[in-house]
């Protein structure tokens, strides 16, 4: 969706904090602890039964053998040793239950949108690096391997999956200092995922789905037949609605540079608003098709409880 302001009025999307200031690193890494304070004391309660019963592993391990007792299922029976007891025994298994978990986070121009004084306290950025952290430190207490791809209109960052504290707060760092810049491929970065993830994957694709036209559908489809791929949707309430009055307005493009001036009314306001509804549901309906959950964040939310909300209630359907 485009970017909207008045004329004669520069209220766009200004670079993330700490992203082109001399002391930006320090700022970044105040970020990240901000962010990490903010988030491990809702993962405590996340690790403890939601985030871990949402998700499958990646396989089933034999544990032992045990006597046969009525409802048990007759395929899973050990002849060889039902044949040396006397007695039907079954086959036991456990799921596996490492993970392997990949950030898509969408670096694009458009996420560089909110931090609107009276209307959103933060960036969609910042919301993603909230969102990847929340998942990161969730995995870290699971002793599940977190990687991150970072993407635009091609793959900015990538960092293979691994454990531990250092790395899950390296991608916080590297998801806000790479920049937000250019246009979003959604089809790419579903594609690189196919490319970088040999095996199975829970991934978490983060991004505000802006512009993300009809690759998505196939894309996301032939991803979702090997991993559990998750949307998370950034969204600001800034760009839901144009502003209200009749001053003209200038739509300027968030991954672009180019701008037209429309003017402002009901008409303009009606017109934008179908369009935005459009859009969002174009995208759920590519989920839903495939097989995938999304859900939606907004900057203006509480990130931590979105996701625990989440977890429980995907848990409760698996069980």
């Amino acid at each position: 969706m485009p970017v909207a302001r008045r004329a004669g009025a520069d209220t766009r999307a200004r670079p993330m904090p700490g992203t082109d200031q001399p002391d930006g690193l320090a700022d970044i890494l105040r970020q990240v602890r901000r962010i990490e304070l903010r988030t491990r004391r809702m993962v405590a309660s996340l690790t403890g039964g939601g985030y871990r019963s949402a998700f499958r592993g990646t396989g089933l391990e034999f544990e032992e053998v045990r006597e046969y007792t009525p409802g048990d299922d007759v395929r899973a029976i050990d002849w060889n040793v039902t044949a040396r007891a006397g007695r039907p025994y079954v086959k036991v298994f456990r799921e596996e239950r490492e993970l392997t978990i990949l950030l898509l986070v969408d670096v694009s121009g458009s996420m560089r949108f909110g931090a609107i004084p009276g209307i959103s306290p933060r960036a969609k950025l910042a919301l993603a690096a909230e969102a990847a952290a929340v998942v990161a430190v969730s995995a870290l207490r699971n002793r599940d391997r977190i990687g991150l791809v970072a993407f635009a209109e091609r793959t900015r960052l990538h960092l293979p999956a691994r454990r531990g504290r250092g790395h899950a707060l390296r991608l916080v760092r590297e998801v806000l200092a790479t920049g937000a810049d250019g246009r979003a491929d959604l089809g790419h970065a579903l594609d690189e995922l196919q490319r970088v993830a040999k095996r199975r994957t829970v991934t978490f694709l983060i991004s505000d789905f802006i512009g993300s036209g009809e690759r998505l559908a196939p894309a996301l489809a032939r991803a979702a037949r090997r991993h559990d791929v998750i949307g998370l949707r950034v969204a600001d309430p800034g760009e839901e609605r144009l502003p209200d009055g009749g001053a003209p307005l200038v739509i300027a493009d968030p991954e672009g540079d180019g701008e037209l001036v429309l003017a402002n009314g009901h008409h303009a306001r009606t017109a934008y608003a179908a369009a935005w509804a459009a859009q969002r549901a174009q995208v759920a309906r590519a989920f839903a098709g495939s097989g995938c959950d999304l859900l939606d964040l907004r900057t203006d939310g509480a990130t931590a409880t979105a996701l625990a909300r989440f977890f429980s209630r995907r848990g409760g359907r698996r069980g």
